[in-house]
């Protein structure tokens, strides 16, 4: 592809992953927005918690003057408090629920027009059925919860793996499943997919975003590590499940060419438009003794030459 891929795309960058310090809501946020805010790479940042309001207010108007976009992920939210939007346990699916409206507040303070989140681990083929119908029960009063503010909600799919998320959603196909339950009453609610979940789901981006072409919203590019044949020593690796290592890593599944055919398939499903420029943001995470800065050159140095081979 010779146009810029920022003519199909607003490309992004997960602030919370990309500045671990900050996942939990503390820690450099506004300095580390800054040098984001300053790279005219990108359009979007994806923020999490900001658990002090004046930096809430400062951060929001930073973003302001920088003339980005800003998306909200309750999932730091969700993990750090072991929360369950599918519990079998009402008063347990309620508080999960509860607190990720309190992320919908945040998110609307800061300019999100939504609130991405994940669901919660999965209980075991005896009741996935019920969790399922717990997770849809959940999704649908945060969807009205946001509506009532003119914002949506967003489903992340992860993988159902002992060393990963091991979440109820889990397989794509169930995404689609609970999507169209969600959306037969709520319009405001779509799907995230992401290359970095891809192979610890067992699927291909030709299967994973073919099935999910009607109820995409929102696209992350990434990588990660997994039970290897060619890499034994996987399970000693420092960014072993889903943890987001740069493109490339030794025993990492991602690299260019999967980028590229990650890219081509959002394309053949019209997710990648000149006249839609949806979110397509990097989710990568420094390893120890990596930098940040340095990681996030190896992504847009990846998604360059991926897009050239598209």
């Amino acid at each position: 592809m010779t146009e810029p891929i920022h003519h199909y795309a607003r490309i992004g960058i997960v602030h919370f992953m990309a500045y671990k310090a900050c996942l939990q809501g503390e820690g450099p946020i506004l300095e580390t927005l800054e040098k984001i805010a300053l790279d005219t790479y990108f359009d979007v940042v994806e923020v999490t918690q900001m658990k002090d309001a004046q930096v809430r207010k400062n951060a929001a108007a930073l973003l302001k003057s920088a003339h980005m976009d800003v998306a909200f992920g309750a999932q730091p939210i969700c993990l750090v408090n072991q929360l369950d939007v599918n519990s079998l346990d009402e008063a347990e699916r309620t508080k999960a629920v509860d607190m990720v409206k309190g992320g919908v507040d945040q998110a609307e303070e800061l300019g999100a027009p939504g609130v991405a989140l994940l669901s919660g681990p999965d209980p075991g083929a005896d009741n996935r059925s019920a969790a399922t119908d717990a997770l849809v029960k959940s999704l649908s009063e945060l969807c009205a919860y946001t509506g009532d503010k003119g914002m949506s909600v967003v489903l992340e799919t992860f993988d159902r793996l002992p060393y990963g998320k091991n979440c109820l959603v889990g397989p794509n196909a169930l995404a689609v499943e609970v999507s169209l339950r969600v959306r037969s009453e709520h319009a405001n609610f779509g799907l995230m997919l992401d290359l970095s979940h891809f192979p610890l789901q067992g699927e291909t981006s030709a299967y994973a975003l073919g099935l999910a072409r009607d109820h995409m919203v929102h696209a992350h590019i990434g990588n990660c590590v997994m039970d290897n044949p060619n890499f034994p020593d996987n399970a000693n690796h420092p960014a072993y499940g889903d943890n987001h290592p740069r493109f490339g890593c030794e025993g990492g599944e991602n690299d260019v060419p999967q980028a590229a055919q990650f890219l081509r398939e959002l394309l053949n499903i019209g997710y990648l438009a000149p006249d839609k420029r949806p979110i397509l943001s990097f989710e990568v995470s420094p390893m120890e003794g990596e930098s940040t800065e340095i990681i996030i050159a190896n992504a847009k140095r990846v998604l360059d030459e991926a897009w050239a081979l598209v």
